[in-house]
């Protein structure tokens, strides 16, 4: 069984290559993390705030080659978690046939995104990745203070392109 998710909240830190998404149920109190690369992290937000790139990114590329074929998107799936890694699926429609292919979640995420397609997680997942959300990340992200560093998707761009440190000014 599927439990439909959404990407609630995006963590970027400049400073490592480690970032931090949180994904809810859709209609529950459950959420759990997922650390993905900088690029993904990136690409993720700016989808989600409408900025556009000058060339395509890869994951552009990818949804124009899927719909150039023919097909959509018609949802994302986190399939399972074993040893602290999750793994996806991006589930196409071409006519009749769906397609499944095997993706990080990083990817299948940006994706969904891209083309605004509904994510679902596995409830083995969710019961798993949200009864003990910081197993699953390294130690130094498991130390975020939820208050100061996870966002809702308020980054603003130069936090975003890491043109700006978090200072405090005396």
């Amino acid at each position: 069984m599927s439990v439909q998710i959404e990407l609630t909240r995006i963590y970027i830190r400049e400073m490592v290559d480690m970032q931090i998404i949180e994904l809810s149920e859709i209609g529950g109190t459950r959420s759990f993390p997922i650390v993905i690369g900088m690029t993904e992290a990136c690409a993720i937000e700016r989808r989600r705030k409408g900025c556009s790139v000058e060339r395509p990114q890869t994951h552009d590329l990818l949804t124009t080659i899927i719909d150039d074929l023919g097909a959509t998107v018609d949802r994302v799936e986190i399939v399972s978690l074993k040893e602290g890694t999750f793994f996806a699926k991006i589930i196409l429609r071409r006519g009749p046939k769906e397609i499944e292919i095997d993706a990080r979640p990083s990817d299948a995420i940006a994706i969904a995104v891209a083309c605004n397609a509904p994510m679902f997680a596995a409830e083995e997942v969710i019961a798993a990745a949200s009864a003990s959300p910081t197993e699953l990340l390294p130690p130094l992200a498991a130390d975020i203070d939820d208050e100061e560093d996870l966002s809702n998707g308020e980054e603003s761009e130069d936090d975003l392109l890491g043109e700006s440190e978090d200072s405090t000014e005396d």
